[in-house]
């Protein structure tokens, strides 16, 4: 398999930081989403933002599946987000597996991450660990490897 170019390391730093970030969002929203289906289903509610109940306040939903309150209905709110802020993972997971040249069936596993309840947050660490790992160890073997002339820094002056 095809090693990530030294020159990518940069942007490979930048996209595991994005991915983190976006796979803790996403393991959030699906907890909510897990949350709220639980509300819905079993036991036929749901949260609403304003409206004739208040200010937040779970209204029953029908034998239809309906919903019965007004105002914004937070449950909806919460499926839509979570949809969206899985796009935005699945890009963050595209990217650090484009980078790092990894096989494709490590990219089905980490966009797993924001399906699976809990497996977006233990996929960042170990993701996180992999890689920085991997970068340290590349750099280290780089440094030692590279000939004397171009491993020496370069000589600068800050001329004040």
């Amino acid at each position: 398999m095809p090693q990530p170019k030294l020159a990518t390391f940069p942007a490979i730093r930048g996209a595991l930081k994005f991915y983190q970030v976006a796979s803790v969002i996403t393991g959030v929203m699906l907890l909510l989403l897990c949350a709220e289906m639980i509300v819905k289903y079993f036991l036929k509610y749901e949260l609403f933002l304003g409206g004739a109940g208040g200010f937040l306040w779970f209204a029953q939903v029908d034998a239809f599946g309906e919903s019965t309150g007004d105002g914004v209905n937070l449950s909806l709110l919460i499926l839509i987000a979570h949809g969206w802020f899985y796009v935005v993972y699945l890009f963050a997971c595209f990217r650090v597996w484009s980078l790092m040249r990894w096989g494709f069936v490590r990219f089905v596993t980490l966009a797993l991450g924001g399906i699976v309840p809990l497996l977006s947050f233990s996929m960042e660490l170990r993701v996180a660990r992999e890689v920085r790992a991997y970068l340290a160890q590349r750099e280290a073997s780089e440094r030692d490897t590279a000939p004397p002339s171009e491993s020496a820094p370069i000589p600068t002056e800050n001329i004040r």
